[in-house]
């Protein structure tokens, strides 16, 4: 065994034996388990119980991804002025409350279509504090050494709850109602906060008096995700890429349940067999990094996730279901692998190149660009949708993904065996 494998044994030891890190993977992994019931329960709740249209999907994916574009950038200055774990709490609070009133509303008879908007709205909101806290916290809670088998480990154990979540919710619609699952996500979310709370830290909030204006605050955390040379490409490359996708995936509800008839057990298969490719990619990330290049490995998953979305597309022109079923499985098990392997490589680099003080400004300014896209796609998809139909749609996102991977695949990025650190980066 070689000196450099053993550190690397040494380093997955010493991160399993940390309890804080292991409380935190548990309360992770179950809102994990939770939100892929609800990330069932809506579209099937929205589509085949309150017969919502084409338009009224995208408003509806629109409404929980807005935030992303409105609050994104404030939210990482905010985020790096507070406490991640408190501010992580918080959120899981609110996203739990905001879940259980779904159950509430329909058992009183009085929920429609506008109340799912609304519960996404603040679900979304939540999301947007929770998402830019959760991932500039890793590098707070473990070791700069431990932050990449730290990602690897939290995305196995998220794709094996995608797995379960869609599994199991397709099994529970053939003897509850939709509205029941958005129980299980509560849940879960509140599980995750218990956790949270469990977990224990060394995090100082920023003093006040090191504060700057909100709007100064914010420029640094764009600034330095433009002028990085890798960094800007990539939140390019996964803007446009996320653009794409949402195209495709807004319609995706319509397409499996109602022009396909594959019901929700369909779905949730379907929705399984990502996760299963993910669960898959996540694990082997770091030994194609190893093979291939941990640079190289981004613009090559980027390319190979648009391959991918064709079988989307040659599905719906089928309109055959058996067939149309394993085309759509092969094509989100495969997206599934590649795009997992691409998330953990580049995430991994941002947090290693990015400065403490940064990490909340630089993360919410990545989701700001790569995340806001989508809420724009979602209702440009509803629109196109009713307008054009949903074969068009999807495959002017297919299309669009081909040219999406250009800033990734023409840089540096391809033929880099190694990703820069934070002092190599300067």
């Amino acid at each position: 065994m070689t000196a450099e494998s053993t550190a690397a044994g040494e380093a997955t030891r010493s991160l399993l034996l940390d309890r804080n890190f292991t409380t935190f993977w548990t309360g992770q992994t179950m809102s994990q388990l939770g939100a892929q019931l609800g990330q069932l329960a809506f579209p099937v709740l929205a589509v085949a119980m309150l017969q919502a249209t084409a338009f009224e999907v995208g408003v509806l994916n629109a409404a929980g991804l807005a935030a992303f574009l409105v609050v994104g950038l404030p939210a990482g200055a905010w985020v790096d002025r507070w406490l991640k774990r408190r501010t992580m709490i918080a959120a899981n609070i609110v996203r739990t409350a905001a879940m259980a009133a779904v159950p509430l509303l329909w058992w009183g008879g009085l929920l429609e279509v506008w109340h799912l908007y609304v519960v996404a709205a603040i679900v979304g909101t939540a999301t947007v504090f929770f998402d830019v806290s959760y991932q500039s916290y890793v590098p707070v809670l473990v070791s700069p050494g431990n932050v990449g088998q730290a990602n690897s480990k939290l995305e196995a154990t998220a794709q094996i709850a995608r797995i379960g979540g869609p599994a199991a919710g397709g099994l529970l619609l053939t003897v509850v109602t939709a509205p029941v699952l958005f129980i299980g996500e509560a849940a879960g979310y509140l599980l995750s906060a218990v956790f949270l709370a469990r977990t224990r830290d060394r995090e100082v909030a920023a003093p006040a008096a090191d504060r700057r204006p909100l709007s100064v605050e914010i420029k640094e955390g764009l600034s330095f995700v433009i002028r990085h040379p890798l960094i800007s490409r990539i939140a390019v490359c996964t803007g446009a890429m996320n653009f794409c996708g949402m195209l495709i995936f807004t319609m995706l509800p319509v397409l499996i349940l109602r022009n396909l008839g594959l019901g929700p057990q369909g779905m949730g298969l379907i929705m399984a067999a990502g996760a299963v490719g993910g669960l898959l990619g996540a694990i082997a990330a770091p030994r194609l990094a190893e093979w291939a290049g941990e640079g190289t490995v981004i613009p090559v998953c980027a390319s190979v996730s648009a391959v991918f979305l064709i079988p989307v597309p040659v599905a719906a022109m089928i309109a055959q279901p058996g067939i149309s079923l394993a085309l759509l499985l092969l094509s989100e098990f495969g997206f599934g692998f590649v795009v997992l392997v691409y998330n953990i490589m580049q995430l991994s680099m941002r947090q290693r190149v990015c400065p403490a003080r940064l990490l909340g400004r630089m993360n919410a300014s990545i989701r700001f660009v790569v995340w806001g896209v989508m809420p724009l796609a979602a209702l440009a998809s509803g629109l196109l949708g009713e307008h054009l139909g949903l074969v068009p749609v999807i495959w002017i996102g297919t299309a669009g993904s081909f040219l999406a991977v250009a800033p990734v695949l023409f840089s540096p990025l391809l033929g880099m065996r190694k990703l820069p650190s934070q002092v190599e980066a300067g």
